[in-house]
């Protein structure tokens, strides 16, 4: 009940009203049957403008750290999430990535939609980076099609860090589903693992038009981190970038 209050009533015309969605491709989304909605993760934003237009619900594998938030903020925030129907995803790997694993395929086995971004986080900089197997895992085991959904303008309009979006127009575009049938059997081999992840993200790298980067969008973010604390405590003078220090 409050999924359906707030898509048609709440949150849905108000999104469709700061960002004016531009929708492509939505006859690719099946309209019954599960499926696995696969899209590129520019904005915080994204978790809500790609479902508010899906006719269908699209549930979620969302970070944990949406659920564990400390004070009223974080009670009201993990309520919310869980109210439009998320799902906690611990990312720490091993043993947690099988878990989500078998979250995601819960929600397949009852014929929903499945939504994952398969970077496992956000980019930071606007670019397309490598997907992580748990997709293809999922796509193999559950055998269903993935639909590859790219946002375009999210990243724009509310980059990471920026509380409020920006009124922009932005695209939302899906292309056609991609079916594994051939690697029926093959859920445990990580070559093939591999080989339907990066199918997935070349599709939605297609869609998107973004520059493509072959690591992890994790690793990536982490090393621009490095990058920016070591050029903060040389300063001014101390490194290559003005001139010495007198």
């Amino acid at each position: 009940m409050f999924y359906q209050v707030l898509k048609y009533v709440l949150l849905g015309p108000l999104l469709r009203l700061v960002f004016r969605p531009r929708i492509e491709g939505l006859e690719h989304v099946p309209e019954e049957g599960a499926a696995i909605i696969a899209g590129n993760h520019l904005s915080f934003a994204d978790h809500f403008v790609m479902p508010a237009i899906v006719p269908r619900r699209v549930t979620f594998l969302a970070k944990a750290e949406y659920f564990t938030g400390p004070g009223l903020k974080g009670r009201l925030t993990a309520a919310f999430f869980r109210g439009v129907g998320q799902i906690p995803v611990d990312r720490s790997g091993g043993r947690a990535s099988r878990a989500a694993i078998s979250s995601g395929l819960a929600v397949l086995r009852k014929g929903r939609l499945l939504g994952i971004y398969p970077e496992g986080t956000r980019s930071h900089d606007g670019r397309l980076y490598k997907g992580r197997t748990g997709v293809a895992s999922m796509a193999i085991r559950a055998g269903v099609p993935v639909v590859p959904c790219a946002m375009i303008g999210t990243f724009e309009a509310q980059p990471t860090g920026r509380r409020l979006p920006r009124v922009m127009r932005i695209t939302i575009r899906f292309g056609a589903p991609l079916e594994f049938s051939r690697y029926a059997g093959m859920a445990d081999d990580r070559f093939a693992l591999r080989a339907v992840t990066d199918e997935i993200m070349y599709a939605i790298l297609t869609l998107s038009g973004q520059e493509y980067v072959d690591v992890y969008a994790g690793e990536a973010k982490a090393a621009a981190q490095d990058r920016a604390r070591a050029k903060g405590r040389r300063g001014p003078g101390n490194g290559d970038e003005g001139p010495p220090a007198q």
